[in-house]
């Protein structure tokens, strides 16, 4: 009976995501360059205004056409030239002529670290792809979020709701569907259906569904759970410099009980770990292997690990690491 509950729930999802959408196409229309025809039909009338004699239409032998091309190549030209000078082209991105320097200092230049943890989107397991920019706001609110006490269900909803003000009824419901779906498992990829449509083409319950799905996946990828029966856990995330591997152990031995987190850096970084009011920090100067532990004299049940690499982004990766014994 179960079984074939969570079946039917997985149907409802699958059926939400893959609603067909239609795309509307818009015409480009395209014009003419009024300088260029204008240039051509004065260099026309050019032409046709020269010295004639007696009325009588002024005639050219074969051997004078050459003559008269270069001319109007000529004065093609010459209008050109003077047009560019008096209006020089501009680059896409300028609004005005702007004089730039012949070389730039190298030391004087800052360089903002970009968002180097998104491309972890790739690892998700989602019928289609965030755009850039709701990826990073989800990511952001997962990593606000992590730490929370609330249910997971709660959780998701506050991760996307500001992406669908006053839709909180819709958003429960959606959530619920996303929590007990089959999509549990990111080794799964056959189980959802493909979306063909764009995000910006999906309807909203769709964009709901799917923004969901991708939180639901964020904060368990960003969740460590630990427990007497399984001690160990593992987490990869990709970022734009390599794979950082993260172990995480609960040791315990008579009355001596401490957590090590061994990483493999794919760069320089530092690892923190805090908990029960006390912290535990490994920084190293090149990619590779860092490890870090702390004392559990007095078992807390959640701990945070965070890693920065400042050369990817200013912002550390925050994980949740939740001891259950």
């Amino acid at each position: 009976m179960n079984s074939d509950s969570e079946s039917l729930q997985s149907q409802c999802l699958g059926w939400l995501l893959t609603d067909h959408v239609k795309n509307t196409e818009q015409s480009v229309e395209c014009e003419e360059n009024d300088g260029v025809k204008n240039l051509h039909n004065e260099a026309t009338a050019s032409k046709s205004s020269e010295p004639k004699l007696g009325g009588t239409p002024q005639t050219f032998k074969l051997g004078e056409i050459p003559t008269v091309q270069d001319r109007f190549q000529a004065v093609l030209k010459r209008r050109l030239q003077i047009q560019v000078q008096e209006h020089p082209p501009l680059f896409p991105w300028e609004t005005q002529l702007i004089d730039y320097p012949d070389f730039v200092d190298e030391p004087s230049m800052t360089l903002v670290p970009s968002w180097g943890w998104m491309v972890q989107q790739s690892k998700l397991n989602l019928p289609r792809a965030l755009p850039e920019r709701v990826f990073q706001q989800l990511l952001e609110k997962c990593q606000a979020m992590v730490t929370s006490s609330v249910p997971l269900g709660a959780k998701l909803v506050q991760v996307v709701e500001n992406f669908f003000p006053n839709e909180s009824q819709a958003l429960n419901d959606i959530a619920g569907l996303v929590l007990r779906s089959t999509y549990r498992s990111v080794s799964t990829l056959e189980t959802i259906p493909n979306i063909q449509s764009d995000y910006s083409d999906l309807q909203p319950r769709q964009q709901m569904a799917l923004s969901l799905l991708a939180a639901k996946q964020l904060l368990e990828n960003l969740t460590l759970p630990l427990s007497a029966t399984s001690p160990v856990v593992e987490r990869q995330w990709l970022t734009t410099v390599g794979n950082l591997d993260i172990r995480v152990e609960y040791q315990s031995v008579g009355k001596l009980t401490k957590l090590l987190v061994q990483a493999e850096l794919p760069v320089k970084g530092t690892l923190a770990l805090r908990g029960s009011g006390t912290l535990a920090m490994a920084t190293s100067s090149t990619s590779g292997y860092l490890s870090v532990e702390l004392d559990c004299e007095q078992l807390c049940p959640t701990y945070t690990l965070e890693v920065e690499f400042p050369e990817i982004d200013q912002q550390p990766l925050l994980f949740v690491i939740n001891l259950t014994m």
